[in-house]
């Protein structure tokens, strides 16, 4: 296989309580449908690394999502409340039905840790999107260790493991190592892409946007020089 041909390495960092990082993966996996339906073998490989937006936040956090975002960015509750309606149609346009209603809101550091088990066990991709699932549509409790167990289960992974791993925080120094990884790339809001090492791409851009993006990459990567008349 051609270098060409390998496999765009896409580095996503993302935080299971936001809502732009679940619309932008849904965008994003729009687009590389569009590039991969291309031919020629394009193919993507992601990874994500774990960003709190809210490391503050308490794990057993008391009030709705609007309580949440009016304390935290110092606004109204009428105006919080008008942001998640407005998140919640364009999360809709893109076939995710997001529940602010029953969102139970909590601090996500554990649930990047169960990300981090996860991927040690090769099922990354599926556990991340099993917890935005479930935080987004479902109303799950996604700081709870029990919680985080019993999902990683319906992925198929050891939930007896995960919890061991949860409760001696095995996989914590590897979340921090992403969060210092976000801070030496100057990240500081999520969805971040970092497309081939090399191209960054901020937030939940539209699908035919990361297409292009990627496309640039494969033809940068199979570009050779033309030859010049003489």
């Amino acid at each position: 296989m051609t270098d060409s041909a390998q496999p765009i390495k896409v580095d996503i960092w993302s935080d299971i309580a936001c809502p732009w990082c679940y619309i932008g993966k849904r965008k994003f996996e729009a687009g590389s449908g569009l590039f991969a339906g291309a031919g020629e073998q394009r193919g993507v490989e992601i990874e994500y690394h774990s960003f709190e937006l809210s490391p503050d936040t308490p794990v057993d956090f008391e009030g709705n999502e609007a309580d949440f975002l009016a304390t935290h960015k110092g606004i109204p509750a009428e105006q919080a409340q008008q942001l998640l309606d407005r998140v919640t149609g364009i999360a809709a346009s893109v076939g995710l039905n997001y529940d602010y209603d029953h969102l139970k809101h909590t601090n996500t550091v554990l649930a990047h840790e169960a990300v981090h088990f996860a991927k040690s066990q090769g099922k990354q991709l599926e556990m991340t999107e099993r917890l935005l699932s479930a935080y987004f549509l479902e109303g799950r409790y996604v700081g709870d260790v029990a919680e985080l167990a019993a999902l990683g289960a319906e992925i198929g992974l050891d939930s007896d493991a995960l919890t061991t791993a949860l409760e001696t925080h095995e996989f914590l120094a590897a979340v921090r190592e992403d969060q210092q990884t976000a801070v030496e790339y100057g990240i500081n809001g999520v969805p971040f892409f970092v497309i081939d090492g090399k191209y960054g791409v901020s937030g939940a851009q539209e699908a035919q946007t990361f297409a292009q993006v990627l496309e640039q990459v494969w033809r940068e990567r199979g570009s050779v020089p033309e030859a010049v008349d003489a």
